[in-house]
């Protein structure tokens, strides 16, 4: 019983592994415009002069970009309306499919 059962699974180790395959190949939506956001003022007002924010993109099949998620950010809540402005006017090539795509975005204040 042992013997057919992995004799099934090698059956299928190809078809898996090319479905893997497939998952790992999508390619990352195209960017045709990116906005870069500003850095707030309150947060140079408050001595803050660097942050990161990671951020997952709802884009819909034309390519606009319909809802940013804020998934991480440091500090928190300092930079999120800015990358959300942002980021809501980028734009991708068209997939036909609505997906999603993440970024990670890094402040530096110079001045």
């Amino acid at each position: 019983m042992k013997k057919n059962t992995l004799s099934l699974s090698a059956k299928f180790l190809p078809a898996v592994a090319a479905l893997l395959l497939a998952i790992g190949a999508q390619a990352s939506p195209k960017l045709i415009k990116k906005v870069a956001p500003e850095f707030p003022r309150e947060a140079a007002q408050k001595g803050i002069s660097a942050g990161t924010v990671k951020a997952k993109l709802s884009i819909e099949a034309d390519g606009k970009v319909s809802g940013v998620d804020i998934i991480e950010a440091e500090p928190r809540r300092v930079f999120d309306r800015a990358v959300t402005t942002a980021l809501m006017d980028w734009r991708f090539e068209a997939g036909g499919e609505k997906q999603t795509h993440e970024v990670k975005l890094v402040f530096k204040n110079d001045d």
